[in-house]
Order: C-alpha cells, then sequence, then structure tokens
C-alpha cells in the first residue's frame, strides 16, 4: 500500500508528521514523501525540511494520497505541475485526504466539488468557491474524501483512515503505542471555545495562517 506524502515550501510540519506516524503503522505500509522535485522541502518556520525521496512524476498512482496545509498554500493553489498530478493520482488513488488548508488545494483540483470538506476555522469560505460545501467538523468523510481541520486533526484524521483500512482494534493499538490521549492545559482549540479576542485578532489578520 502505497502512502504519497506530498510536500512543498511552507508546509505545516505537524500537518505531514501527525499522519505519518498512524498511517505508516498500517500493514504493508509503503510510506514516500514527494514534491514537486525530489530533495530537502522547507516547513512553514524555515526550521525543519523534510525531504522528498521522490518528485511527483515518479509517483503516479499512489493508494492514499495525504495533502498538508500550512502558509505556502496559497503559492500554491494555482500550480498546475501539482494540481495535475493530484487529479492524475486521485484518478486511482483508494484515499484522498488532506490536513487543515491542504483541502484548499484538493478543491482548487476541483475534487470536491460538490462534497462537504474541511480545513483551518479561518479558511473555511475559501472552499465554496471551489464548489465544495465547508463544515466545521474536524474531521469530514466524504466518499473516498477524508479532510481534517487545523494542524492537529491530521491525527484524528489518519486514525480515522487506519480503523476503516485495518479495523477498529488495530486503529486502537496505534493510538494506544503513541500515546494519543490528548489533555490540553489549555480549553482554547476552536473558535468557539477560544477567547474571543485572541479570535477576533486572528480573523482581522488572517496573515498568520495564510501569509
Amino acid at each position: 500500500m502505497q502512502i504519497a506524502m506530498v510536500l512543498y515550501d511552507r508546509f505545516t510540519a505537524l500537518d505531514i508528521v501527525g499522519p505519518y506516524e498512524a498511517l505508516s503503522r498500517l500493514p504493508d505500509a509503503q510510506v514516500v514523501f514527494v514534491a514537486e522535485t525530489a530533495g530537502p522541502v522547507r516547513a512553514d518556520t524555515g526550521f525543519l525540511a523534510i525531504t522528498a525521496d521522490r518528485a511527483l512524476t515518479d509517483v503516479p498512482d499512489p493508494d492514499i494520497v495525504v495533502v498538508p496545509g500550512g502558509p505556502g498554500t496559497l503559492d500554491q493553489i494555482e500550480n498546475e505541475a501539482l494540481l495535475d498530478w493530484l487529479r492524475t493520482a486521485d484518478s486511482t488513488s483508494t484515499w484522498t485526504t488532506s490536513v487543515c488548508t491542504g483541502s484548499l488545494l484538493l478543491a482548487a483540483a476541483g475534487l470536491l466539488e460538490g462534497r462537504r470538506a474541511t480545513t483551518h476555522w479561518l479558511t473555511l469560505d475559501f472552499l465554496p468557491q471551489y464548489g465544495a460545501e465547508p463544515t466545521g467538523e474536524r474531521v469530514v468523510s466524504d466518499g473516498k474524501y477524508v479532510t481534517a481541520a487545523g494542524v492537529s486533526s491530521g491525527i484524528d484524521m489518519a486514525l480515522t483512515l487506519v480503523g476503516r483500512i485495518a479495523g477498529d482494534e488495530h486503529a486502537q493499538a496505534v493510538q494506544l503505542l503513541t500515546e494519543y490521549d490528548p489533555q490540553p492545559p489549555y480549553d482554547a482549540g476552536s473558535p468557539q471555545k477560544a477567547p474571543a479576542h485572541l479570535v477576533e485578532e486572528f480573523r482581522t489578520n488572517s496573515r498568520f495562517i495564510l501569509a
């Protein structure tokens, strides 16, 4: 089972590393990090780089596609090389997935038209521009498309997928072995729960997620 994890300049690291930790534990998993050009790709902070072992064109028909989000999304949203690859890979994939603003790339490729999807809460309004139906849910499944909301929800998305592919018990084992038992020190992980002034600040300055 080949799992293509897409990289591009200024992706958000946890968007791809979180799903990697869960999906790489699927039976017979073969994970490959891909980018338009093989080589190191730097994440949004500039501190971390992950190596793309292969170019997109070297991996035309993966079983699972995982597209992260990040500030670099808007630079890619008209990148026809990436969008064409997404369309090609999707034509034969069993699952096509995204985390955070990665769903905007799926949408821009025309893959989410008429489908329910989610993304980071700051960018939900972008989805209808591409014919997708936005929801505020943390993980959304519509056919073979599984989209996750902001950054940390990629782990939930991946565990959901592990359960569907390998069964609930296998997914529970992965969750247990990674000790994924969130107990955050603050209850501010969604715009419904966070202090209103913070929500407004980020809505006013959406460059924090898109710049």
